[in-house]
């Protein structure tokens, strides 16, 4: 594999090469801190002080140089500027042709405004403020209105404000710096919730390969099974409590039924990991007919009469869970060029989803009977989701094409062939860093392809267990995951006893508490096009982050029965509050987690994906075992009783991110 200093030199623009971070000097610096520390020369804090001094400085030279840059193009204008008045005076067609050449050649590619940090403490941050880039959008395009070929009007660009000034030039950009301030963001934002950790530094031939891996319709088929899955799983929350009561159960049995799709999922989303390193086809196809056997299984229980039926109906759903493999094919097949959009996607699904499966249970309020097969609110969301996946199926065997895997064979035989030796080395993590390389590199002057830079190969290789994936998880990664956690068990708790408690204080139909939960899965996109396009260019990610689990807080507290009297109002305006700030708070969180999880995590059957799906889906589990158990108290009980573990949850959650809060970026 080619090493890590040889790819940054590639992709070095010659003309600017003494400009980059010098990656050489400070490799070598590493090294003489680390012989230093351990005679005992330096201590700790010495080291990490002079060495945040010197990357300041190589980040202030990069800053200058593009400030600089900045300059030059304004220069440039200028000069052009002084042609264009000189021509207004003795008007030439041909210089004026050329001259617009010119103005358009002055204007640089998107490269350089996309490329920039987004952190919010960065020098690089504010090689983007407006002023700057606005100002030579703004000359670029009056000048080029200008010289337009409509001499002899009096009009200016400015007399026609309704009429945009049209060039590939100037719209190029526009996208650009659009892209950054609230696009860009703003998808970037919604891709992160899909946590498809993206590799640091993909190499052209991983890029070559997933071009020709990638098929719009797979592609289209694997988002599709991501927005069947949720509305698979939340089409029977208005109707569980009821078909509970009809088998002869508790309505808070419905903690259960729900709770058992997502019991599955924790077994079923590694071994769907792990087959997808062999193939996404084979598991797509397994999956289907998992969940067109169990839908059939759930839809059958009330005439069979039987709450087992019903039960391991929803476990067969969630051993179909395919979200594993979904997350997998977009990171894995998915061109970079477009992954981020794929992303978006997996979430805009998702989230689909999740409002459509409630709202399609309000609309099935109808009851027949086909020879002996019952058709009524509570078996037709199975019998809708048995055609649904056996269409899906068919769709899937016919369009589906299977990517190919050499390339992902050929990087397991290499890294196969290293040996024990290395993965050994590769487990003592960096206890001893960059020691044994330190002489090496002294003998060898300015070789690249040092042990250091084996080291590095060796640290981009996915986990290949669930205890060397935790050990990648730092304290900041833990709370996020903490964090994920809780919000998830409040989102859970609300959506799940929303039948029971609104029926028990309220007497809502089914209908009404259908159209309560369509109306929160649709808040979705919007609090993310908010809080991506606007919010998280005005506050840090972790102001927004405590802020969100405040918010949530706030959102369980004010749901709690303190009197005698429950309204309406109360239970709305609360579930709203909870709701927004928990989806909210998943962008946040999620957003944080893409950005400091390891590299390793991007791919392998251990991925981050897999773990906070884990963590969202135990506390699922937990969840509604808890609406269950608490049912046993009552349902005058029930509220109050789920929510206290809300509570605690937050409590703590809020408590450990004012502990890692200063590690949060």
């Amino acid at each position: 594999m080619v090493a890590f200093g040889k790819k940054l030199k590639e992709r070095q623009i010659q003309e600017w090469q003494e400009y980059y971070i010098s990656y050489k000097l400070m490799k070598k610096k590493v090294r003489q801190y680390a012989q230093q520390i351990e005679v005992g020369i330096l201590d700790r804090r010495h080291v990490l002080k002079d060495f945040s001094r010197m990357l300041d400085n190589q980040i202030e030279k990069i800053v200058l140089f593009l400030l600089e840059q900045q300059g030059l193009l304004a220069s440039r204008i200028a000069k052009l500027n002084e042609q264009h008045e000189a021509l207004e005076q003795e008007p030439d067609i041909s210089q004026i042709t050329q001259l617009r050449e010119a103005y358009r050649a002055t204007g640089f590619t998107d490269y350089y405004v996309r490329t920039r940090a987004n952190h919010p403490y960065s020098l690089l941050q504010q090689v983007l403020k407006h002023v700057g880039l606005g100002a030579v959008i703004g000359a670029i395009s009056r000048n080029l209105h200008e010289l337009q070929e409509h001499q002899g009007s009096y009009l200016s660009i400015y007399d026609e404000p309704a009429l945009s000034f049209q060039d590939p030039v100037v719209d190029s950009l526009k996208a650009a710096v659009d892209r950054v301030t609230r696009s860009t963001n703003f998808l970037n934002f919604l891709a992160q919730h899909a946590l498809i950790i993206q590799e640091e530094l993909p190499t052209t031939t991983d890029e070559r390969a997933d071009d020709q891996r990638y098929h719009f319709m797979s592609l289209f088929l694997n988002l599709l099974n991501t927005f069947l899955y949720m509305v698979n799983t939340y089409i029977i929350v208005p109707t569980a409590d009821d078909y509970s009561t009809m088998l002869g159960a508790p309505a808070t049995v419905c903690g259960v039924v729900i709770g058992a799709m997502a019991v599955a999922q924790v077994f079923s989303s590694v071994y769907f990991s792990a087959w997808s390193n062999k193939s996404y086809f084979r598991p797509l196809v397994f999956s289907s007919i998992v969940l067109l056997v169990g839908n059939s299984m759930y839809a059958l229980a009330l005439d069979y009469k039987s709450i087992t039926l019903l039960l391991v109906g929803r476990l067969f759903c969630g051993f179909g869970s395919a979200r594993a493999v979904n997350r997998r094919y977009i990171s894995d097949c998915v061109p970079l060029r477009i992954r981020m959009q794929a992303s978006a996607g997996f979430v805009s699904a998702s989230a689909l989803g999740m409002a459509c499966g409630p709202a399609l249970a309000g609309l099935l309020q109808t009851k027949f009977k086909i020879y002996k097969f019952t058709f009524n609110q509570v078996t037709l969301p199975g019998w809708v989701m048995t055609v649904g996946w056996f269409i899906y199926l068919i769709l899937l065997w016919i369009t589906f094409r299977e990517p190919s895997h050499e390339t992902e064979e050929k990087s397991i035989t290499q890294e196969s062939n290293a040996g024990p030796a290395e993965n050994d080395g590769l487990e003592k993590g960096l206890k001893k860093p960059l020691l044994s390389e330190g002489k090496q590199d002294d003998e060898h002057g300015d070789g690249e392809c040092d042990g250091s830079e084996e080291a590095f190969e060796e640290s981009r290789r996915p986990a290949t267990s669930i205890i060397s994936a935790y050990r990648l998880l730092t304290p900041s990664i833990k709370v996020q995951l903490l964090i994920y956690f809780m919000l998830k068990y409040a989102m859970e708790i609300l959506l799940s006893e929303s039948s029971v408690i609104t029926s028990y204080y309220f007497g809502w139909s089914t209908s009404t508490v259908a159209i309560f939960l369509a109306c929160l899965g649709l808040t979705v996109l919007p609090v993310n096009i908010i809080v991506g396009s606007y919010i998280s260019n005005m506050f840090e990610d972790r102001q927004i982050l405590l802020a969100s689990e405040i918010m949530v807080f706030i959102g369980v507290l004010l749901s709690f029965k303190f009197v005698d009297a429950y309204t309406v109002p109360q239970y709305v305006c609360s579930g709203l509050i909870m709701f927004v700030s928990a989806e909210v708070l998943e962008g946040v969180n999620l957003s944080l987690l893409s950005r400091v999880m390891s590299s390793r995590l991007s791919r392998g059957t251990y991925n981050g994906g897999l773990l906070s799906t884990e963590a969202g889906t135990i506390a699922r589990v937990i969840a509604d075992g808890t609406i269950t158990l608490a049912g046993y108290l009552g349902q005058s009980r029930l509220l109050n009783a789920t929510l206290l573990p809300s509570l605690f949850i937050c409590v703590a959650s809020i408590i450990a991110t004012c502990f890692t809060y200063n590690s949060l970026y």
